[in-house]
């Protein structure tokens, strides 16, 4: 069974008691049980991660891109600025699907949300959907993989 990498940038630890009325109720634990689900329904092993340490993110996307391990990424607030995590996720091009992920809708927020970094290099980017947005990314990449 193929493993794919979630990766999930800073605060995601913080699900369920970070701005409910903007994130949800669901805990990173929800997020975690739903990822492995949504994965082995499409025949893959989702290792789910979380890190507020943008050098910690950085060397997972490195490791992924050395190994060809498929990425599913919440970079969080580091869409939007960390082009250090930007050149990382451009390591993966051509080796292994890189979606990028998003529980809200970025467009739909504030101003400085809009631009995402990290999205002219994935090879696309589901948004919006909650921890649906998750399970779409998982069979994005279970399709890409064939």
């Amino acid at each position: 069974m193929r493993t794919v990498l979630v990766l999930n940038g800073p605060n995601l630890g913080r699900l369920g008691s970070r701005e409910p009325e903007v994130y949800g109720s669901e805990t990173f634990a929800d997020l975690t049980a739903a990822c492995e689900q949504a994965a082995a329904e499409v025949g893959l092993s989702a290792d789910v991660r979380q890190t507020d340490d943008e050098a910690e993110l950085v060397h997972w996307l490195h490791a992924a891109a050395d190994s060809a391990t498929p990425v599913v990424l919440n970079p969080a607030a580091f869409t939007h600025y960390s082009y250090a995590l930007r050149d990382a996720c451009a390591q993966l091009d051509g080796r292994a699907p890189l979606v990028e992920v998003h529980i809200t809708n970025p467009a739909r927020r504030e101003a400085f949300r809009h631009t995402s970094v990290v999205a002219g290099v994935a090879t696309g980017t589901v948004a919006g959907f909650g921890l649906d947005s998750y399970r779409l990314a998982l069979r994005a990449v279970a399709s890409l993989l064939g």
